[in-house]
């Protein structure tokens, strides 16, 4: 699908073992808090984290590459069983011992009601139905809401979507007793600046969350990302 070939016969679902299998996957050692790939020593990748956010975990490196191709097929050509795939690597991931065992519901980030109707689905939605099914623990997609309409992050640099999400989620106050004390994860597809995940996370912690952690199938890449030569 992503690459344009046939599937083979052994091929399950509508990604073929050939892309699965050119994933650029988050490189070890990594950062057992943000799982970032740990290349000068220190990790400067949580420093994008509020401190009330305890993990956060990625299967691959997008935009680009067989990742990248994954999610826009998911997300811009309607391709909704991509998503079954990308949860099953989503499932894979290793977290520390107290995210497991806390980890309360799913939270996808949410998208507006123009955006949902245009695409027709909320990929994060899908890709969070899919992992609750492994993980067994329930998707609430009431939790957080989209209270405008906001520019698509992937055309702003970092201080734009900073900007871009500010006041954009709201938590209800009829899901507040549900929240209170909860170990959140969000999910959505991709990861660049975490301004999304940032923000739905404070909103979810006003709400009365505990903490939070996220998860995602791909995370940008930046130039500080590139290994030393």
């Amino acid at each position: 699908m992503a690459c344009s070939r046939a599937l083979a016969a052994v091929d399950k679902g509508i990604v073929c073992g050939f892309c699965w299998a050119r994933l650029d996957t988050l490189s070890y050692p990594q950062c057992v808090r943000c799982g970032h790939p740990v290349i000068r020593h220190s990790c400067q990748w949580c420093d994008l984290l509020p401190p009330f956010v305890r993990a956060a975990r990625s299967v691959c490196w997008a935009l680009g590459g067989s990742g990248g191709a994954i999610v826009h097929a998911l997300k811009y050509d309607g391709w909704r069983l991509a998503a079954d795939g990308m949860a099953e690597r989503m499932a894979r991931l290793a977290w520390p011992l107290d995210v497991v065992e806390e980890r309360t519901a799913l939270v996808p980030v949410p998208l507006s009601r123009s955006r949902t109707r245009e695409r027709g689905f909320n990929q994060s939605e899908l890709l969070a139905r899919a992992l609750s099914a492994k993980w067994s623990i329930p998707v609430w997609t009431d939790a957080i809401t989209r209270s405008r309409s906001t520019e698509t992050q992937t055309r702003l640099g970092t201080g734009d979507r900073l900007r871009n999400v500010v006041g954009a989620f709201d938590v209800s106050a009829s899901v507040s007793n549900r929240l209170r004390g909860a170990h959140l994860v969000l999910v959505d597809d991709v990861v660049t600046t975490a301004a999304t995940l940032n923000a739905c996370a404070e909103s979810l912690m006003q709400g009365g969350a505990r903490i939070i952690s996220y998860v995602t199938f791909g995370r940008a890449r930046s130039a500080s990302d590139r290994p030393l030569s």
